[in-house]
């Protein structure tokens, strides 16, 4: 029984680093899914019994292909007794003599300005107003440059009100053709070498631990044999501590 508990023990922590492999594989998804559903449903049912809004200050991707959508992230994140501010956001893009040019506003409602982006951008906004973001359809090689995301936020509390203004920066370069990205690449076959190789670990394990777990069950059946095999008479005497 100690050589089975040993065996399932090592199984068990091979299996686990198998599922850490394939957490960080970003092209297994739907594995992923199921390996959390799986072996996280006490941490699942925590996070509903204590559900709350969370907010992670994410840059904005830099780069874009022409004829693509691009999505210019903006995030600003609010504490949770700041959440009923009044909250009003400018999109400007900076020329190259440096004069902003407004082209999309968000003032309780998002409006689409006058300008070369009317009716190619479109609000990603969160319902919380914690995502201000926003999409350029159909980008073209004249949406490069600067783009500026203000965010102002009116506070109203018992005795003062409060106000703060951020401005987030992102600089988009739009290119004809995506550029190939090698680290990614070295990334994803280093994935799936390690994935195999852990694979292979895995099945190594469970034939060595049923070949142990047989030997041991073929000793204990061979022990109860040879016991069954003693004369009746010699069973009783085997515990009779001999005298002289």
């Amino acid at each position: 029984m100690q050589t089975q508990n040993t065996c399932y023990q090592m199984l068990f922590e091979r299996v686990w680093s198998l599922v850490f492999c394939l957490e960080q594989h970003t092209f297994l998804e739907e594995t992923r899914l199921i390996w959390k559903i799986v072996f996280r449903i006490p941490w699942i049912q925590t996070q509903l019994q204590v559900s709350r809004p969370v907010c992670v200050d994410v840059p904005s991707e830099t780069e874009a292909v022409v004829g693509n959508p691009m999505k210019l992230t903006c995030i600003s994140c609010m504490k949770r007794e700041e959440v009923s501010a009044e909250t009003r956001v400018d999109w400007y893009y900076i020329s190259p003599d440096d004069e902003p040019i407004p082209i999309y506003l968000f003032d309780g409602h998002p409006r689409d300005l006058e300008g070369p982006w009317r009716g190619r951008l479109v609000w990603n906004g969160s319902k919380d107003l914690q995502e201000l973001s926003i999409s350029i359809l159909n980008v073209t090689m004249n949406d490069t440059g600067t783009y500026n995301c203000v965010v102002f936020r009116q506070f109203e509390f018992d005795s003062y009100s409060h106000s703060v203004t951020k401005t987030l920066v992102i600089n988009l370069v739009v290119r004809e053709e995506a550029s190939d990205d090698t680290t990614a690449l070295y990334s994803e076959i280093m994935m799936y070498v390690l994935l195999v190789f852990l694979t292979c670990w895995l099945l190594v394990e469970m034939v060595y631990c049923y070949r142990k777990i047989s030997k041991s069950d073929e000793q204990a059946q061979d022990t109860a044999t040879n016991y069954l095999a003693i004369p009746s008479e010699n069973k009783d005497n085997l515990g009779v501590p001999v005298t002289e």
